[in-house]
């Protein structure tokens, strides 16, 4: 069982990253086999809608066209068996990086066929963790699950199955003395850093455990 966890992140050690690590070791913990990719090692381009993956009898049909330092890893993702997806949230949606790569993953497995069919060759459970700045309250507000359920939904839709994890109000700096930030509460982050992302780290291996089990 290989479990492929993909960093949207531009940090390498950040909130994001963590998580997608503990998440890791909470599938390795039930026996899969892991990998992690950095997509900001990779140099490569949205979809670019020249839809070779529709033409009919096409050879590049349900798969991407275009060759960039992409491609290897969309075939690796065909042959994996669950899938984890990391991103901070920029302006209520996933980082650039992450989104032109859902671009270049998802339009090819769907079929305009009158059902949004997927030409993904089976199903498997994937997930979506969230870092964000907001707190919980702000995220209502703003309605940012409308478009995190987006998301998923076009998981679901393709691969089978689809969980999202929500990390709120995460620490930006190491010291907030050094950067315009007056807005947030220095203590209050750290607090919370030091109480509650603990609890979400464990939420992110139990994450990680259950793509490991698969699809019920």
């Amino acid at each position: 069982m290989k479990l492929i966890a993909i960093n949207g992140s531009p940090r390498k050690n950040g909130n994001t990253a963590t998580l997608l690590a503990r998440a890791l070791a909470g599938a390795a913990a039930q026996g899969a086999e892991t990998e992690m990719i950095q997509l900001y090692d990779l140099n490569y381009k949205g979809c670019i809608s020249c839809f070779a993956c529709k033409l009919k009898n096409g050879k590049s049909y349900g798969c991407c066209a275009y060759q960039d330092e992409l491609t290897p890893l969309l075939e690796k993702i065909r042959q994996s068996d669950a899938l984890l997806f990391g991103s901070p949230v920029y302006f209520g949606a996933e980082t650039g990086a992450m989104r032109s790569f859902l671009e270049r993953l998802l339009f090819p497995y769907l079929v305009y066929d009158g059902f949004y069919s997927s030409l993904f060759p089976k199903q498997i459970a994937t997930g979506f963790i969230y870092t964000m700045n907001v707190d919980e309250q702000r995220m209502k507000e703003m309605e940012y699950e409308k478009r995190f359920a987006l998301t998923e939904w076009a998981l679901k839709r393709t691969f089978g199955a689809a969980e999202s994890l929500l990390v709120n109000d995460t620490h930006q700096f190491t010291d907030y003395a050094n950067y315009v930030a007056d807005g947030f509460d220095a203590a209050k982050k750290a607090k919370r850093r030091a109480k509650v992302f603990p609890q979400d780290c464990e939420r992110a291996y139990e994450l990680g455990g259950r793509l490991a089990n698969g699809i019920d």
